[in-house]
């Protein structure tokens, strides 16, 4: 009985850790580009709204996934021309982008609180799913929960293989060096933006599409903020990323059980869980001194003429 509770704990941590994985993929993609987004929650509600409409209207969930990404890559190009063009100040541009995003999705989706869309449901994997344990929690999801599974080591293949993942690199680490390579840095950053917007509208449809099937005010709840976090704790390194968005997912799934077990603690307490855990990451990461691991370049605007 105990090791039934245990992977189904487990089993909700890949669920719940899914949209955050998507979400913290896109930052690092964007931060390897050697520009700093902190609108990661705005962009992620703006392609959950864009998801859920898309679905709703076209009862094709697959075409409100995919609208999520474009709203995404959309969304975040507003912070790509305040800072590529205008050469505004990023985290300020990243800050604003959250406000915006988010107060926008609200408005928009008033008229939908609480309406339901088509959405993906759980497809077990043939096989895979018989397989004791490791069978029901990592095979018997939905299909976007697979999609994730093939993203991360496609992007580190991207970045360590690639000619455009190698330009995008040496955006954010040497763009002066890039630019006497003959790269145009400023498109590479474009790249990175746009790509990464795109990854964290996958996140937002996630949420409306397959975590909850409905729109509701706040629906990423904090989680981009989480995303920005776990890129420190993930180095920068795709394949670590998928760690530490599955606990996180965890801690997720722990305080939603919890409170329906009808546990003595405040609910309060319970929600803080995941911003605790995302402080103390943020602590130990610090604490181990790994911030060579970040672009060189990070939040370092380049003039256009560069």
């Amino acid at each position: 009985m105990t090791s039934q509770i245990i992977i189904a704990l487990l089993a909700a941590a890949v669920q719940s850790g899914t949209p955050i994985l998507f979400a913290t993929l896109g930052e690092i993609f964007t931060e390897k580009s050697g520009v700093l987004n902190l609108g990661v929650e705005g962009v992620m509600i703006l392609g959950a709204l864009a998801g859920f409409v898309v679905a709703r209207q076209t009862g094709n969930p697959v075409l409100g996934f995919f609208a999520a990404g474009l709203i995404g890559g959309l969304a975040a190009a507003i912070h790509g021309v305040v800072c590529l063009w205008f050469q505004g100040n990023q985290v300020v541009s990243g800050l604003a982008l959250t406000i915006l995003g988010t107060g926008l999705a609200n408005y928009l989706g008033t008229a939908f609180i609480g309406m339901a869309a088509p959405g993906f449901a759980p497809v077990a994997v043939p096989l895979l799913s018989d397989i004791p344990g490791i069978g029901p929690i990592f095979f018997q999801h939905d299909v976007l929960v697979y999609v994730s599974y093939l993203i991360p080591p496609a992007m580190w293949l991207f970045f360590a293989r690639t000619r455009f993942g190698l330009g995008l690199r040496a955006a954010g680490e040497y763009p002066a060096a890039a630019t006497a390579a003959g790269l145009n840095v400023l498109a590479y950053r474009w790249l990175g933006i746009v790509g990464g917007g795109f990854f964290m509208g996958l996140g937002g449809a996630y949420l409306s599409l397959a975590y909850t099937h409905l729109w509701t005010t706040n629906l990423t709840g904090g989680r981009g903020w989480i995303a920005v976090a776990l890129v420190i704790f993930a180095f920068w390194r795709p394949g670590r990323a998928v760690f530490g968005a599955y606990l996180f997912g965890g801690i997720m799934a722990l305080q939603l059980r919890m409170q329906a077990s009808g546990t003595q603690l405040s609910s309060s307490i319970l929600l803080m869980l995941p911003y605790a855990l995302t402080v103390i990451v943020l602590v130990l990461s610090s604490w181990r001194k790994r911030t060579s691991d970040a672009p060189a370049s990070l939040g370092i605007n380049i003039a256009p003429a560069e």
